[in-house]
C-alpha cells in the first residue's frame, strides 16, 4: 500500500510540470516567427529604393533639426547663423527660426527681380559671408568663420541702367519687413497759426491828459470820480481864474469897438478893432474855452466870474486830480481819459517765429471766460528788441473793442495768421536731418530708391515746405527711411571693399571680385554721423567702422556677434600700407 500511495502523488505532481514546459515551447516558436518576419521585412524595405529614400530624408532632417538652432535677422532674413548673436547690418539680435527651413527656402524661390524673373534665374555675380562683407568668392560654399555664403545679385549690387548714381534696390519683402511707408509731393495753399498767450492794454494813442492852461481856482467838480465814461465835449470842471475874467473884459470892448467903427470912414480905426476882437476870441480858443461860451459872454454883456472846462476827447476817466477849490497851474493835470473804443493785445513770440510775422497780417483772439466768441484784428507793430531772458520778441496788435468788454491787462489767447501760399511740401517724416544737410529717399518704382538732397523751409505743422529739390507728384520714403538710410550706406560700403587694391586680402575658398574701389556718387551718408567735427554714431544703424587709411577694412568693434570668426587673414602691416597709398 505504501508503494502506491508514493506512486499516485508522484503522478498527480507530474502533470503541471507537463503543462507549463509546453507553453514556453510555444512562446519560442511564436518568437522566431517574428523574427523571421522582421528579417523578411527588412530585406524587403532594402530592396526597395524609394522607401529607403524618404526614410532617410525624414532621418536627415530630424537629425539636422534637433542637432542644429538657426538663428535669423527678421530685418535682413538672408542674414543666418547657428549661434545667437547680432545683425551685422541693423544690430538686431538675432532670432531663433521657428517654421521650417523648407517652407523658408520656398519663400525665397518665390520673390521675383523687378523684371519679372524669378530669382533662382537672376544673374549671380558673387558670394559673400554676411557677417564678413569683405570675403567675396565666385561660387557658393563656407566662409572661414562657418557660415554659408549668401549671394549677391546683379540688381542688388548696382541699380539698373539709366538711373542716378547712388541709387539702391530692396526687394518688396524687405520693404514690407522694414515697414516702408510712402508720401506723394503735393503743391497746395499752406498756412499756418502762431498761438501766443497775449495781455491787453490800453491803446496809447487814445489817451487824453487834460490840464488847464491858466492859473487859478477849481471853483465846481461835474466828473468826480476815476473810470467813469464821458464824452466828448462833456463839462469837467469849472474854474475861476483873474485872467479870464480881464480877457472877457478885453473882448466885451473889442466887440464894442468892432461895432462902433463898423461904419466909420477911418478904415484903419474899423480893421483894428476887428483885429482886436478876433485875437481875444483866439485867445479863448487856445485856452479850450468853447466858442459857445464865448458867445453866452458876448450875449450877457458883461464877463463871468467862472468858466467851463470841458472834455477835448471821449474815453474812461483813468486818473483825477480835480478837487473844489484847488489851486491849479499849467503844469496840474486834472485828468488823464483814455478811449477803449480799441484795445491792444501784447504777445510774446519766439524769435525764430519772427520771420514769419509781418505788419499787417490778421489775428484772432479768444478769452476763455468768453466761451464762443472770437475777435479778429490786425498786427500794427513788431517792437525791435528780444527779450534777452526769455528769447522772445514782443507784438503788438489791435482790436476793435465797440462794446468795452476788453479790458486792460486781461489775459487772451491770439493767434496770428500766416499764409505762405501755394508751395512744394512733403511730411516732415520723410525728412533726414543730420544737420547740415537735408536727406529724402525718392522712391523711383520697382523697388529703387535714390538719396536725394533737399532744401527745406519753414515748418507747417506734420509737413515741411521744399525750396529746392523735389517736384510735385513725386514719391518719397515717409516711415522706415532710416532702415533705408543704413541699408543704402552698407551697400556703399560693399561696393568701396570691392576695389582692386583690397581684392586679395582674406580671399579664400574662391576668387574674390573686383570693383572701381569708389563709392557711388550723389550723397554722401558720412555726414549722417559728423558733427561740428565729432563723430556720431546713430542708434538705429550699425555702419561699419573703418580705419583712416583704408575704408575698406574694419578696426575695432565691427559689429560681428561674439563667437564668430570674421575670417580675415593676417597679412603684414607694412605691405598693406604700400598697398593703400
Amino acid at each position: 500500500m505504501k508503494p502506491l500511495n508514493n506512486k499516485e502523488p508522484g503522478e498527480r505532481l507530474s502533470q503541471p510540470g507537463t503543462t507549463r514546459t509546453g507553453k514556453k515551447r510555444g512562446r519560442r516558436v511564436l518568437i522566431l516567427l517574428l523574427v523571421i518576419g522582421a528579417f523578411a521585412g527588412g530585406f524587403y524595405t532594402a530592396r526597395n529604393p524609394t522607401i529607403v529614400r524618404e526614410i532617410e530624408k525624414l532621418a536627415g532632417s530630424k537629425g539636422e533639426a534637433e542637432s542644429k538652432d538657426v538663428y535669423y535677422c527678421p530685418m535682413h532674413p538672408q542674414i543666418r547663423s547657428d549661434k545667437p548673436g547680432t545683425c551685422p547690418i541693423c544690430n538686431m539680435n538675432l532670432e531663433k527660426m521657428e517654421k521650417a527651413p523648407e517652407a523658408a527656402e520656398q519663400a525665397a524661390k518665390e520673390q521675383t527681380s523687378a523684371k519679372g524673373k524669378p530669382l533662382e534665374q537672376r544673374k549671380i555675380l558673387y558670394w559673400t559671408d554676411a557677417m564678413n562683407p569683405s570675403f567675396r568668392s565666385d561660387k557658393p560654399g563656407k566662409a572661414p568663420d562657418g557660415m554659408d555664403l549668401v549671394p549677391v545679385y546683379e540688381e542688388e549690387d548696382r541699380p539698373g541702367a539709366g538711373l542716378p548714381p547712388g541709387v539702391l534696390k530692396i526687394s518688396p519683402q524687405k520693404q514690407q519687413l522694414i515697414g516702408v511707408g510712402y508720401s506723394r509731393v503735393i503743391k497746395d495753399s499752406l498756412s499756418k497759426t502762431i498761438h501766443a498767450v497775449a495781455r491787453l492794454a490800453y491803446d496809447e494813442t487814445k489817451i487824453s491828459r487834460i490840464q488847464a492852461r491858466v492859473d487859478g481856482w477849481i471853483d465846481r467838480v461835474f466828473v468826480d470820480f476815476t473810470g467813469k465814461l464821458v464824452k466828448k465835449g462833456q463839462p469837467l470842471i469849472s474854474i475861476y481864474s483873474p485872467e479870464l475874467v480881464s480877457t472877457q473884459m478885453e473882448l466885451l470892448l473889442a466887440r464894442k469897438s468892432k461895432e462902433t467903427f463898423a461904419g466909420s470912414v477911418f478904415d484903419e480905426a474899423a480893421s483894428g478893432a476887428n483885429v482886436l476882437y478876433e485875437s481875444t476870441r483866439e485867445r479863448f480858443r487856445l485856452w479850450n474855452i468853447p466858442d459857445a461860451q464865448v458867445r453866452e459872454i458876448e450875449k450877457r454883456g458883461k464877463p463871468s466870474t467862472s468858466m467851463t472846462l470841458s472834455s477835448p476827447a471821449g474815453g474812461f476817466v483813468v486818473n483825477r486830480n480835480a478837487y473844489p477849490g484847488q489851486r491849479i497851474t499849467p503844469e496840474t493835470e486834472i485828468y488823464s481819459i483814455v478811449d477803449l473804443s480799441t484795445i491792444w493785445a501784447l504777445a510774446e513770440v519766439y524769435e525764430y517765429e519772427v520771420p514769419l510775422i509781418k505788419l499787417g497780417q490778421d489775428a484772432t483772439m479768444t478769452l476763455s471766460y468768453v466761451p464762443g466768441k472770437t475777435y479778429k484784428g490786425k498786427v500794427t507793430y513788431i517792437y525791435p528788441e528780444v527779450d534777452k531772458t526769455t528769447r522772445t520778441l514782443k507784438v503788438r496788435m489791435e482790436f476793435p473793442n465797440a462794446d468795452f468788454q476788453l479790458k486792460p491787462d486781461m489775459y487772451a489767447n491770439v493767434g496770428i495768421e500766416v499764409d505762405f501760399g501755394r508751395q512744394v511740401s512733403i511730411p516732415q517724416e520723410a525728412v533726414l536731418d543730420s544737420g547740415t544737410e537735408q536727406i529724402v529717399f525718392v522712391a523711383l518704382g520697382d523697388g529703387y530708391f535714390e538719396p536725394r538732397k533737399v532744401q527745406v523751409g519753414a515748418r507747417v505743422g506734420d509737413r515741411f515746405i521744399v525750396v529746392s529739390g523735389l517736384n510735385p507728384g513725386e514719391q518719397v520714403v515717409s516711415s522706415g527711411n532710416f532702415l533705408i538710410d543704413s541699408e543704402s550706406r552698407l551697400k556703399s560700403a560693399l561696393r568701396g571693399m570691392g576695389s582692386p587694391a583690397h581684392a586679395g586680402h582674406g580671399a579664400t575658398g574662391g576668387e574674390a571680385g573686383s570693383g572701381s574701389g569708389q563709392p557711388p556718387s550723389g550723397i554722401d551718408h558720412s555726414s549722417h554721423q559728423q558733427k561740428n567735427g565729432k563723430t556720431m554714431q546713430r542708434e538705429d544703424t550699425a555702419p561699419p567702422r573703418t580705419d583712416s587709411g583704408h575704408a575698406g577694412h574694419s578696426t575695432g568693434d565691427s559689429g560681428v556677434p561674439p563667437g564668430m570668426d570674421t575670417g580675415r587673414s593676417s597679412h603684414d602691416p607694412k605691405s598693406h600700407q604700400t598697398g593703400g597709398k
